[in-house]
């Protein structure tokens, strides 16, 4: 049975923290490639933004948030 994080009496599913997690973590990420310089040799750069969420989301999911 999947135990839901407790945050001050609101019960928030775990992949529903890990996805906030890695929405914040692939928001750097493209933020940080977009002040390099190095999203722009990107044929489609919101479709890699998507793949980063997805990539963070799995990792976050299933290290930080197990459920």
């Amino acid at each position: 049975m999947p135990s839901d994080i407790d945050i001050m009496g609101v019960y928030i599913p775990p992949l529903l923290a890990a996805w906030v997690a890695g929405m914040l973590a692939a928001t750097l990420t493209v933020d940080v490639l977009t002040r390099q310089g190095i999203a722009a040799r990107f044929s489609n750069p919101p479709l890699v933004f998507i793949g980063f969420v997805v990539i963070y989301t799995i990792l976050f999911g299933s290290t930080v948030f197990p459920t």
